[in-house]
């Protein structure tokens, strides 16, 4: 039996076990220090270890095409908005290979459908659907990380610092 006191505490079978706030589903990642600079924050702390951001890196070898083709494609991007530094890189490289495994997994189903057909003459769900789901899920969650869509985009550079005029006040 589970009993749950306070926020992050729970008690199993007598025993008190502490949960840590980030647990599944536990929030916003915490961005950071240098994005924190970039975006003008009063949280950045100038004592922080920074590591060295990149200004362009080739993408590694043994890469699939499919893969080293988004690689050029987005790590100029990264590199301009001084986000990618020497740790983010295996996010980086992540992120392509599960674009290449999305593409190819997509590929297969259009080929062979969203179902086959087993030896035993059944139908069964193609397993490229279930690749197309988990590399997808992933270019969400790496693609997060790295910037790459709308909201984490903001969230990691901070907002234009645009004008705070309200454009509809003459109306």
């Amino acid at each position: 039996m589970s009993i749950l006191r306070g926020r992050n505490k729970k008690i199993l079978s007598g025993q008190k076990l502490i949960m840590s706030k980030r647990g599944p589903g536990g929030g916003r990642r915490p961005k950071p220090n240098q994005q924190k600079k970039l975006a003008g924050s009063k949280h950045y702390k100038s004592g922080a270890v920074e590591f060295e951001l990149i200004t362009n890196v080739e993408p590694p070898e043994w890469l699939q095409p499919l893969a080293a083709g988004m690689w050029e494609t987005v790590c100029p991007h990264l590199c301009k908005k001084k986000i990618l530094a020497v740790t983010d890189l295996h996010n980086l490289e992540i992120f392509c290979s599960s674009y290449a495994f999305w593409r190819q997994a997509a590929e297969e189903v259009g080929r062979l459908g969203l179902t086959i057909e087993t030896a035993a003459g059944g139908l069964i769900k193609n397993p490229a659907c279930t690749v197309l789901n988990e590399s997808l899920r992933q270019i969400a969650t790496y693609g997060s990380m790295l910037g790459l869509d709308p909201a984490s985009r903001g969230r990691l550079i901070g907002g234009g610092g645009g004008s705070t005029k309200n454009p509809f006040s003459k109306f």
